[in-house]
């Protein structure tokens, strides 16, 4: 017989078979469960179900506590606290010592600024200057006689006006409109005329006929309007002139 033929054969006979044990769907319920006889295939996951609720805290573990991490940043200052009670006052202590310090530049310094300021207000108290060299001229604008003059000028530290030439003379006279007292007499000798110093002098410009010595007791000199030189006596009043050095 022919192979295919053959087969043919088989597959009609396995039909045959197939039809005469065919059974109902009641019948297969009953023998045996449709999962356990025909299986299924595997869905498709279902969507992830809500969290529930949070339960109580658990009892610490028993195991090893870890180290101890590392300390948190600074918190900001508190505000202050009330002051404490006063301590109890402490033993008196050793007498300082005494240290001399030997005054510095600065100290002299200061003192010279001083000084210099105190001449400037010595010459403030005049009202007219006049500069010649190294010397100043002031007048006071005062009259007063020839004691008081000296007392004014060596109180500012100054000497009664004396011209030493033309320049100086002129100086002098320009500072006031009327006659004024000259740091010059001959109280010590008659007719010899010196300075406040005792020196003889250098220049002169008495005025014509003058020194006379007319009345008794002039041994004073003041300088008139127009430069010249006349002796008085030291009791009248004239204009006070004091010289400063500078």
């Amino acid at each position: 017989m022919p192979p295919f033929l053959f087969v043919l054969l088989l597959l009609l006979s396995v039909i045959q078979v197939t039809d005469s044990e065919t059974v109902t769907s009641e019948d297969v319920q009953k023998t045996c469960p449709a999962i356990a006889c025909c299986p299924g295939l595997n869905g498709f996951p279902g969507k992830d179900g809500r969290d529930g609720a949070k339960g109580e805290k658990g009892e610490p573990g028993e195991g090893l506590r870890g180290s101890q991490g590392p300390p948190g940043k600074m918190g900001p200052p508190g505000a202050p606290g009330a002051p404490g009670a006063p301590g109890a006052k402490g033993p008196k202590g050793d007498p300082g010592k005494t240290i001399e310090c030997a005054p510095s530049s600065t100290d002299s310094e200061i003192a010279s600024l001083r000084s210099e300021l105190e001449r400037i207000k010595n010459w403030l108290y005049f009202s007219l200057v006049k500069k010649v060299g190294k010397k100043l001229f002031l007048s006071s604008g005062e009259k007063m006689s020839f004691d008081k003059v000296k007392a004014l000028c060596a109180r500012v530290q100054a000497s009664v006006a004396t011209p030493r030439n033309a320049e100086e003379n002129q100086a002098i006279r320009s500072t006031t409109t009327e006659a004024a007292f000259l740091g010059i007499t001959d109280e010590v000798n008659e007719g010899q005329f010196v300075d406040m110093k005792g020196a003889s002098l250098s220049y002169t410009n008495w005025n014509e006929y003058e020194p006379n010595n007319a009345n008794p007791g002039e041994d004073c000199v003041v300088i008139l309007s127009d430069g010249k030189w006349n002796d008085i006596p030291c009791s009248r009043s004239f204009m006070a002139v004091c010289e400063f050095t500078v």
